[in-house]
């Protein structure tokens, strides 16, 4: 018996197989489909999907053997690994110096012909083989090995699908954790913000109060100018501490509230605005929902309409329906609409596409953003749709 030789660039072909997560997995029945097929276009008893590992060949599928493992050094497909032809065939082992008193072949599972196909990557490296085994010698025809060689073919698709779910998954993995952490960041860093702020705004309040009579024009403007940044920083803090404390809202569970105490509670935090028209449009009495939510969601639009509203009369209408799994929401106004080109980017964080609002101050990109959070999390969409110079819609749905 000679055994295999040890592939040319072993190390790489191993760190290869080793990326697909593949070996000791249980049975599945895509590998065992294909083995089964391919013991019967080449009329052989057993196939197998042979994996090689450093010193063992594992089998992730079989037909016709119960076989789980063979030391590598006594291996067929050992030697189909290195072969440079399609194909690896051995048409009677014993009558092959190789083979003729190889255990596999004095014993079980008495093998005396055997063809394999390496499973090869996109890198180039052979993960082991897809071969049919005889316990007689025998011959395959061309259109046999053909078929074999497009059932290696799938074989290896399906292993490269695998991988692909594996990285995939581990780039959301990543990519969730790093959302974690800007979030946790941006958290504390606000809150850690907060407390100087206030100390800031605390003192030039004070300086303005007492040392008002004694500054000049201009520095009173400076002072002025001071007071309104440490404001929109602020909103700004305020904003993040928002966005990404969130999350408590959907630990709570959902009630059941009118839809006139709906309309009434909103309406009570825009009293104030003596030129809004707010009108709520329902069949329904009640919805049962998370309350928190969706007044989060109700407030965010509704002030934007508000603030960003071009018009001396501010009409604003909100909609409410449902289907059997979800409620619906439409956030009507008479503002100056949103151009096509600004309908998904003001949904991002910090995206600011109006420089002051009606009130002379400059949004912080983030209420929209927490809008579009809270949607998603609910399992709900959100979509928009707007005419220049006429107004906009929001519609949302909120999962039931």
């Amino acid at each position: 018996m000679i055994a295999p030789k040890p592939y040319a660039s072993e190390s790489e072909r191993l760190k290869e197989l080793d990326s697909f997560s593949i070996l000791r997995t249980l049975p599945e029945s895509d590998y065992n489909d294909l083995t089964s097929l391919a013991a019967q276009i080449c009329n052989t008893p057993i196939s197998m999907v042979s994996l090689l590992e450093n010193d063992c060949q594992w089998f992730k599928a079989t037909h016709g053997t119960d076989l789980k493992e063979t030391p590598r050094s006594i291996s067929f497909c050992g030697h189909a690994i290195n072969e440079s032809l399609g194909i690896f065939i051995v048409e009677d082992a014993t009558k092959d110096e190789r083979f003729y008193d190889n255990p596999m072949v004095t014993g079980p599972p008495f093998i005396q012909f055997y063809a394999g196909v390496k499973l090869v990557t996109d890198n180039g490296f052979p993960l082991g083989t897809l071969c049919v085994v005889n316990t007689k010698p025998s011959k395959l025809n061309e259109g046999q090995i053909e078929s074999l060689k497009v059932l290696a073919k799938q074989t290896m698709n399906i292993l490269n699908l695998r991988k692909s779910k594996i990285d995939l998954e581990k780039a959301l993995l990543e990519v969730n954790e790093k959302n974690q952490e800007l979030e946790s960041f941006a958290s504390v860093a606000a809150h850690d913000i907060k407390s100087p702020l206030a100390s800031i705004q605390g003192m030039m309040t004070l300086i303005s109060e007492q040392y008002g009579s004694v500054i000049d024009k201009e520095g009173l403007e400076m002072l002025s100018l001071i007071e309104n940044s440490a404001g929109q920083l602020q909103k700004l803090i305020d904003g993040l501490l928002s966005y990404t404390r969130n999350d408590n809202i959907f630990q709570e569970k959902q009630t059941t509230i009118s839809v006139e105490d709906l309309e009434k509670d909103i309406f009570e935090l825009f009293c104030s605005e003596n030129n809004l028209n707010f009108n709520v449009k329902s069949h329904l009495k009640n919805i049962t929902i998370n309350q928190t939510a969706l007044k989060q969601v109700l407030i965010n639009l509704i002030a934007n309409a508000i603030k960003y509203n071009d018009k001396e009369k501010i009409f604003i209408e909100l909609d409410i329906d449902s289907d059997a799994s979800h409620y619906y929401f439409y956030v009507k106004d008479n503002g100056p609409g949103i151009p096509e080109e600004y309908r998904e980017k003001i949904f991002r964080i910090f995206e600011v596409i109006n420089q002051e609002d009606r009130y002379g101050e400059r949004g912080n990109g983030i209420g929209l953003a927490t809008v579009k959070k809270i949607i998603q999390k609910c399992e709900g969409t959100l979509n928009l749709e707007s005419e220049i110079g006429k107004g906009s819609t929001f519609i949302f749905s909120l999962k039931k």
